[in-house]
């Protein structure tokens, strides 16, 4: 049975002893109610995961590294997704899933047919929200090498950035022409385009397609904005990846 996983800042080492932070000591004393000699698992997202026990003292816990080791559970793709702002809880349900499928990275998209609209302290909120959820799923699934939740941007600033990579740049459109299969194994990172609950705006979808975004059609369904991003990392995965 897989050991119960934590994720932590600090360094890890052999022989290191390491306090856990309160919410993760509430949570593995409390939800899961370890008692003191558990084993469990240590991850700082440095690639490494690192077996140790847990040591229990007053409301205080605390865990004794006891080895090192380097499981490759990374998807050997670098995928990318930049996410048109679902709202509710579809968005923290498109990244937790993301994540579980090998996502590299995550940035959110204001574009403007986008519901939720955030900016200052309220999108700095709801990015240290979501990177919580990226880190718990990779509790969850195993990894051990943290995908980055970068803060929100507008969807043109984005563009802007990206229209120069050297990448294969995927648009999710159920109107797009090509399929997967007819497609050529990405060399490099690969950006994956998904609208919000009403799609791309039609001047958005130009404006990708003028940056070099191969229009991506995943069959002749129209599909949910969190059910899009997450078919496709599948189809993706199972196409050129590890699945």
């Amino acid at each position: 049975m897989p050991l119960p996983r934590f994720y932590v800042e600090a360094a890890l080492a052999l022989g290191a002893r390491i306090p856990l932070p309160d919410a993760v000591s509430r949570h593995a004393l409390g939800a899961l109610r370890l008692k003191p000699g558990a084993e469990v698992m240590l991850f700082n997202g440095d690639g490494g995961e690192y077996p140790g026990v847990l040591e229990v003292k007053g409301g205080a816990a605390w865990v004794e590294c006891r080895g090192r080791q380097t499981p490759e559970r990374e998807s050997p793709l670098d995928i990318w997704l930049a996410q048109g702002i679902s709202a509710g809880e579809r968005m923290d349900y498109t990244i937790q899933k993301a994540v579980e499928l090998g996502v590299a990275g995550i940035v959110p998209l204001t574009m403007r047919r986008s519901v939720v609209r955030l900016d200052g302290e309220r999108a700095e909120k709801r990015r240290r929200h979501w990177q919580a959820i990226a880190i718990a799923a990779c509790e969850q699934s195993g990894r051990n090498r943290l995908p980055e939740v970068r803060p929100i941007m507008g969807f043109t600033d984005w563009l802007g950035r990206v229209k120069g990579e050297a990448a294969t740049k995927l648009l999710l459109d159920p109107e797009g022409g090509s399929r997967l299969t007819e497609l050529a194994k990405p060399a490099g990172q690969l950006w994956l385009l998904a609208g919000p609950e009403g799609g791309f705006d039609p001047e958005e979808a130009e404006l990708a397609r003028v940056s070099s975004f191969l229009p991506l059609r995943l069959g002749p369904r129209v599909l949910r904005t969190e059910t899009a991003a997450l078919a496709a990392m599948a189809a993706i995965q199972a196409v050129w990846g590890d699945f």
